[in-house]
């Protein structure tokens, strides 16, 4: 009984890791497409833009790295997911800025 029970648990916990690297890779090209997007309709500058999407290329080479192995554990779930928010703060910040063009 307690093999099933942790082989079950092991099964959870795999499948949510997986679940989680999917998510983070839609979620990093959304982000990528809402930056094209500002970028196309002038709410970010040429700078802002090129900043953004170096930092976008820094959090795809993140994803690849911890996927290397085939495992994410929870530290390079979290290391991306920081990565992935504070893009998206930043992209918020740089669209609502009141400086004008």
């Amino acid at each position: 009984m307690k093999k099933i029970l942790i082989f079950s648990f092991l099964l959870a916990s795999i499948q949510t890791f997986a679940r989680g690297e999917k998510e983070l890779i839609n979620q990093q090209k959304k982000q990528e497409k809402i930056i094209k997007s500002a970028h196309n309709k002038g709410k970010i500058t040429e700078l802002e833009y090129d900043k953004l999407m170096n930092e976008q290329q820094i959090i795809k080479s993140s994803i690849r790295k911890a996927a290397l192995d085939g495992v994410w554990t929870s530290r390079e779930l979290n290391y991306v997911n920081g990565k992935l928010e504070r893009a998206e703060k930043r992209l918020i910040r740089y669209k609502n800025n009141s400086e004008i063009y």
